[in-house]
């Protein structure tokens, strides 16, 4: 062999080829099973191997990867592409994408006006309200 590494853990793995961020949301990531090599969950100390099949679960889609190299330190980004072979499905266009309602911070809870509407919006099912009795007699 000529000094390179045949084998790295998962979590630095992942970091390294830039599927994360950060290195602590690759190994959170693994911790919390959302990282299986082979098809089998793994924790972040696991040793990834030339020819193993990563699938990783992050932001919200399924990455799907062949390992062609291993790496151990993090690369530039057309380093890292060598490093790999990308089998994902294609990420969802735009126009499917779910929009998330946002609202402003600190504006505190949603008036009952704004709840329904909120509901309506998201095409929830109308809750009828009790009738309400001054006093009852």
């Amino acid at each position: 062999m000529s000094g390179e590494q045949v084998s790295a853990r998962a979590d630095i793995w992942i970091w390294s080829v830039r599927l994360t961020r950060t290195r602590s949301i690759a190994s959170d990531a693994c911790r919390g099973g959302h990282v299986r090599v082979n098809g089998v969950r793994v924790k972040p100390a696991h040793v990834v191997r030339v020819g193993d099949e990563v699938r990783l679960r992050h932001e919200g889609r399924e990455r799907i990867v062949v390992v062609s190299r291993v790496i151990a330190k993090r690369v530039g980004a057309v380093v890292a592409a060598e490093c790999y072979v990308d089998k994902s499905p294609p990420p969802p266009p735009r126009e499917e994408a779910v929009t998330v309602a946002v609202r402003a911070r600190g504006a505190g809870r949603p008036t009952k006006r704004e709840r329904r509407s909120i509901d309506k919006l998201l095409g929830r099912p109308v809750v009828e309200g009790r009738d309400r009795q001054a006093h009852p007699e």
